[in-house]
């Protein structure tokens, strides 16, 4: 086992906001997992991925709040989980209770306040993204999207995330500015997932956005891609505030 590596975000948020981004590599499972998958969901070995999350142990002040993600847009309060709720997003206002998203191609969305004293982990697939997570996760948040600054993590990126018509004319369903998120590509269409999330904070009043410089489809030794391999892992975005 190789040591775990971590990406820390590179963003100016407050000296207490901590966040790590983990890649696939540093744990215990094996091929087609390895080697540092978090996801319970997709077939791996348990007892693998049991030792891969307590290795985030010794970087976390808590053990993360995990969530069973559907691609939807519920926003859960952690500090109220009992379990583990259906969601693809999760905020904060407590010390030291780290929220969590998985992803393998999906864009994880960071939030964090000025003050340092609110956070928000969101899974934002693109069918999340769609329907409003993003919105959704800084509407519960209760904070002036003014103060709140976002980090996008991981994704698979706009020369690789391959739509049909239907995903395109979805987006510009919602919002007519997507349509520039998207280039054709024969009879398909070349998404932005990371053009099309800071189009939505910023129509939410949100303009300090950091990130989204890597694609996971393109970078199979760092990251986990479903779009490339099908059967793989999934990472860990996490953030909390001491």
């Amino acid at each position: 086992m190789s040591k775990v590596d971590f990406i820390i975000p590179d963003w100016p948020a407050p000296a207490n906001v901590k966040a790590i981004q983990t890649t696939r590599l540093g744990g215990y499972s094996v091929a087609p997992y390895g080697s540092l998958n978090l996801g319970l969901h997709v077939q791996d070995d348990g007892l693998a991925v049991a030792k891969n999350r307590q290795l985030l142990s010794d970087y976390l002040p808590s053990q993360p709040v995990w969530l069973n993600q559907v691609h939807g847009v519920e926003v859960i309060d952690v500090t109220k989980s009992l379990c583990v709720q259906d969601a693809d997003a999760s905020f904060s206002k407590n010390k030291n209770v780290v929220c969590v998203t998985m992803t393998a191609d999906c864009l994880p969305v960071l939030l964090c306040n000025q003050q340092g004293t609110a956070v928000a982990s969101i899974h934002a697939g693109w069918r999340s993204l769609c329907d409003g997570v993003i919105e959704a996760t800084i509407k519960m948040m209760g904070v002036e999207s003014e103060e709140l600054m976002a980090w996008l993590g991981p994704a698979i990126g706009p020369d690789a995330f391959e739509v049909g018509s239907e995903v395109r004319e979805a987006f510009i369903a919602q919002d007519a500015q997507a349509d520039q998120a998207f280039k054709a590509y024969g009879d398909k269409w070349l998404g932005d997932l990371y053009g099309i999330a800071k189009q939505r904070l910023n129509k939410q009043g949100l303009n300090k956005i950091y990130g989204g410089g890597e694609c996971t489809y393109s970078t199979p030794s760092r990251y986990f891609s479903f779009r490339r391999d099908g059967l793989t892992g999934r990472m860990a975005t996490m953030i909390w505030f001491e």
